[in-house]
Parts: structure tokens; C-alpha cells; sequence
């Protein structure tokens, strides 16, 4: 975005639109005659030798020069890997390979409202931009005044018969104010205008980070709940034939009041789960209905959570984070505007020179009002420069000097957020990995458990107690089970979008427009 919105930095020699400035008044008693060589000389080149001059004086841009402070980053990750890795720039949720994902990250690009919000921002500041750095330039309009006067001729001195009366005053004029840009005051306020303009489209590209990540996360957890919901479904299932041959048993005498209540325990136990994960799927459906830009309703399903793939581990040394995390290059273009508002602040201690111009004819008679004798023009200079302020100025400036150093504590503090963050998803790809392979294996050794469990039962070597117990294990492994792989699903996608967004303008809608509309500002 910097080097897109170098292109509308001022330049004394461009040719800019212009919008209405101060009026600089006309009086039919300064006109001049448009014919002698003053008048005529200096209304042809009033214009042309203003811009000469403005360009000269304006070569002097007080302030310090913006330089980025180094954050000290490391060589490497703390967590390192064999395995292959995949270039961050790729579409990563892609690597799920659910077809459902990829339309509904594709749809939420589109239609979040978070990512609209933040669009309408950058557009703001683009008008601030244009706004603060039209001031670098004259400010030309133009006007236009008609009246009619009609005298009393009752009065006791006589009406000259000479002058007409009804008489009329007619006026035309373009007029002109400039200050000019003698310390850079106007450069620097540019420069800080352009730098919020890049930080709010780096704001922008953090949306749609974590707007993805959003809808990759909460899709994988909707997964999972649904995952939940069939094993909490099956197992229900399995409760109930359970406890209808063992209400027949008790109808039959066989077995006690006692052994019953175990089994209706552990009927309840399964049906009491049910509720809770059919609860956290209609949140997760709200929740991605949200994202989506919509409002709360059913979401489709592609592949189940056990059918997912998982993207590859996302390449990138710690180095590579200040120029792909949004986040930290918008505190980067936040410093480079507080750096910016020094010089505007500091330019207040040098003078400041203005021009007004105005260039018109004014005449009584309407037939007259674009006649050479009707011609008029004036020029006017004046420079002020502070004495004392009693500590206003000085106070500016370190006001200034304190918001860059804050800017200045934030850049360096996002970089090393940004090193936590990405430390900690590696890290829990790691572990969540060797969680989720310590789950599954202790559900592999329960489902073996409780099916010598009820053999034993079947048998008559032991009570129901150790099956119902072995079944409950079995039950409980199963969901956390899938929470450890959901938890690895999620530690990927908190490493992708920790490493950065580079990815963001393969799917962002409005790119080529933002650029469109920097390319207009910059030659309007």
C-alpha cells in the first residue's frame, strides 16, 4: 500500500484540481486600467509567477526523516520440523480439501460486514488524504455580484441630473489564497495523512485474516460438535437396547433393582450429553452465519471432521513477519505518521507566508462589466512568524515526541506478539499431535476393554458395574477424543494466520478498485 500511495504525494509541478478558497474582495475603487503595461503585465502572469514562487520557497521540510526502528528477531522458530513446509502465500484452508469450506471463506470475503466496515475506513482516510494535501496547492475560485440601487431624489440637496438613478454595480472575479509550504508543514501533514491511509488498508487485510481464520475455526469446531452429536447418538442407541433387555430381565426376575438403576444411569448419562452438543452446534451455526454476513440460520456440511485433511506446516523464518503481518506493518505506517506530525508540530516555530489574488472586471452599467476599463485585479502578501508563545509550541512538539514514542513502543511490541503467537501454534501443532495419538489409542484400548468387560458379564464372571464402567470410559474418550483432533486442526489454522497474510490479495475483492482509486486521487 506505501508504494501505491507514493503516487499522491504533492509535487509543486502537478497539475491538481483545485477547491474553492477564501474570496479576495474586489472594489470598483482599487480597479486598474487593464490597458497600461502594470495592470496588463501582471494579470497575465499573476498565476504562472505564483506557482514559480511556491514551488521555490517551499524546498525546506523541517522534522525528522522517518527510519524504522530493528526489532530484534530471531534466527528461527523455537519449535523446528522435518517435514515438509508450504509457502505461506498459498490459499491454506484449501488444504482441508472440503469444497464446502473453500465456498464459505470465498462467500465471507464478500459479504462480512467486518470486512466491509473496515473498506469504508480505508475509503475515509483516502479522503483525509486528499483533503490534507489540497493544501499545498492554491486555492482558486470564483464569483459573481449584481445590485441595483435606486436614491431618494426628495432630499434637500438636488439629485445630479447627470447620474443615473436607478444605477447598478455589476462584479466578476476569480480569486485566489495560498499558503505557502515554507517548512513543510503541509508535506509532513501529507506524509502522516498517507501513512493512516496505509494503516487502515493494513487494518483491512487483518480483517480478512481473521475473518478466514474465523470461518475455518468455527467450521472445524461445528465439525467436530457434529462428530460429537453422532457418537453421543450411537452410543444413546447402544444404552437403550442395553436398557430394554434389562427391563425385560427385571420384569423376569433375573436381575435386581439395583443392576437396573445402573443401566438407566448410564441410558441418562448419554441423552443428558445430547442437548449440550446440539447446543454448541447451533452457536457455531449462529456464529458462522455471522461471519458470513447473514443472519443466524443452518450452515451446509462438506466432509466429516475424521475426513479432513491437514495443510501442510507454513514455511517462513520470524524475519519474514514484519513485512507479511498486517498487524505489525499497520503499527509500522501508525509510527510512520507519528514520526510525520513531529515536523508539523515543529514547523510551527518558523514563519508562514500566505497569498490572496484577485483578477475581475466590475462595472455600474451591465453593458460595461467585460469591457478593458472594467478590468480589475489585486495582490497580496503576508508572513507571520511566532515571538512567543509562552510554551503553546513547545508543548506541541513534545506532545508530538511522545505519540512517536508511544507508536514507536507498539511496532516493536507487535513484533514480538507476533513472535509469541506464531511460537505458540507450532508449538501446539506438536503437541496437540501427540495428544490426539494418546487419545485414540486409549480409545482403541477401551473399546477392547469394554468388549471383554461385557463378556465377562455375559458369562457370569463379574457384575455390570465393570461394563457400565468401561463403556462410560469408552463413551467420554470418544468426544475427547475429537476435541484433541479439533484442537490440531486448530493450532494449523492459528499458525497460517499467525504467520501473515500474504495470501490476501489472491481473494480480496476490492483490490484492483483500491488501487483505482489511489491511481484517481493521485491525479485528480
Amino acid at each position: 500500500m506505501m508504494r501505491r500511495l507514493k503516487d499522491l504525494a504533492p509535487s509543486p509541478l502537478a497539475g491538481e484540481g483545485w477547491g474553492e478558497g477564501g474570496k479576495a474582495m474586489l472594489h470598483p475603487h482599487s480597479m486598474g486600467n487593464a490597458n497600461n503595461t502594470p495592470g496588463g503585465m501582471i494579470r497575465k502572469t499573476t498565476l504562472p509567477t505564483l506557482l514559480l514562487i511556491g514551488s521555490l520557497l517551499s524546498a525546506c521540510t523541517v522534522g525528522p526523516d522517518y527510519v524504522r526502528p530493528e526489532p530484534q528477531m530471531p534466527e528461527q522458530w523455537r519449535t523446528t520440523t522435518s517435514e515438509t513446509l508450504a509457502d505461506t502465500d498459498l490459499l491454506w484452508w484449501q488444504g482441508f480439501n472440503d469444497p464446502v469450506l473453500n465456498q464459505l471463506i470465498t462467500d465471507a470475503v464478500s459479504s462480512n460486514k467486518d470486512i466491509q466496515l473496515a473498506r469504508a475506513r480505508v475509503d475515509q482516510y483516502l479522503g483525509a488524504l486528499q483533503t490534507t494535501r489540497s493544501a499545498y496547492f492554491p486555492q482558486i475560485g470564483a464569483g459573481a455580484d449584481a445590485s441595483r440601487t435606486r436614491s431618494t431624489e426628495a432630499s434637500a440637496s438636488p439629485f445630479p441630473s447627470s447620474v443615473a438613478n436607478p444605477s447598478g454595480m455589476y462584479a466578476a472575479q476569480f480569486n485566489l489564497a495560498w499558503e505557502i509550504d515554507l517548512f513543510g508543514r503541509t508535506r509532513r501533514a501529507t506524509e502522516a495523512a498517507q501513512a493512516q491511509v496505509q494503516a487502515t488498508e493494513e487494518e483491512r487485510r487483518a480483517v480478512m485474516l481473521s475473518v478466514v481464520a474465523g470461518i475455518a475455526s468455527s467450521y472445524i469446531a461445528l465439525r467436530a460438535s457434529d462428530a460429537k452429536l453422532a457418537i453421543a447418538q450411537a452410543t444413546l442407541k447402544n444404552y437403550a437396547d442395553t436398557l430394554h433387555i434389562f427391563e425385560l430381565r427385571f420384569k423376569g426376575g433375573v436381575i435386581s433393582q439395583l443392576q437396573l438403576a445402573q443401566v438407566q444411569s448410564q441410558y441418562q448419562l448419554a441423552q443428558a450429553a445430547i442437548p449440550g452438543i446440539e447446543q454448541q452446534i447451533a452457536v457455531q451455526e449462529n456464529l458462522l452465519s455471522t461471519l458470513l454476513g447473514r443472519n443466524p440460520g443452518e450452515i451446509p456440511r462438506g466432509k466429516p471432521l475424521d475426513k479432513l485433511a491437514m495443510p501442510p506446516i507454513p514455511a517462513g523464518l520470524p524475519a519474514s513477519l514484519l513485512q507479511r503481518r498486517p498487524d505489525i506493518l499497520s503499527a509500522e505506517a501508525q509510527l510512520v505518521a507519528a514520526n510525520a506530525q513531529v515536523g508539523v508540530a515543529r514547523s510551527l516555530y518558523f514563519p508562514s507566508l500566505s497569498l490572496t489574488g484577485a483578477l475581475g472586471t466590475a462595472s455600474n452599467p451591465l453593458s460595461s462589466l467585460f469591457s478593458g476599463q472594467a478590468q480589475a485585479w489585486n495582490m497580496a502578501a503576508g508572513l507571520t512568524a511566532p515571538l512567543t508563545t509562552f510554551g503553546q509550541i513547545e508543548g506541541q512538539v513534545q506532545s508530538a515526541e511522545a505519540v512517536y514514542e508511544q507508536a514507536k513502543i507498539r511496532y516493536l511490541q507487535s513484533a514480538q506478539t507476533a513472535l509469541r503467537e506464531v511460537n505458540d501454534a507450532l508449538t501446539g501443532i506438536d503437541k496437540t499431535r501427540q495428544t490426539l495419538s494418546a487419545q485414540q489409542k486409549r480409545v482403541l484400548a477401551l473399546q477392547e476393554s469394554a468388549y471383554f468387560a461385557r463378556l465377562r458379564f455375559d458369562n457370569g464372571l463379574t457384575s455390570y458395574l465393570e461394563v457400565l464402567n468401561s463403556e462410560d470410559d469408552l463413551f467420554s474418550a470418544q468426544l475427547t477424543a475429537v476435541d484433541a483432533q479439533s484442537a490440531g486442526f486448530g493450532e494449523m489454522i492459528n499458525a497460517y494466520k499467525a504467520m501473515g497474510g500474504g495470501w490476501v490479495d489472491k481473494v480480496d475483492p476490492v483490490k484492483d478498485s483500491v488501487k483505482n482509486t489511489n491511481s484517481s486521487s493521485a491525479g485528480s
